[in-house]
């Protein structure tokens, strides 16, 4: 039964972490996409002045 408590932990974290790669991929491009490329450009033109 230890070997359970101990490979869970492990387990959840990678299903986790694959949720995770999931939602950033799908949130690539779309309609949000240019606003966060225009806000990028601005914070960059913010810092160089």
């Amino acid at each position: 039964m230890k070997y359970i408590e101990a490979l869970l932990p492990p387990a959840v974290m990678a299903v986790a972490f694959g949720y995770l790669i999931r939602a950033l991929f799908r949130n690539q491009g779309g309609a949000n996409a240019a606003k966060e490329d225009a806000a990028a450009e601005a914070l960059a033109q913010a810092q160089k002045q």
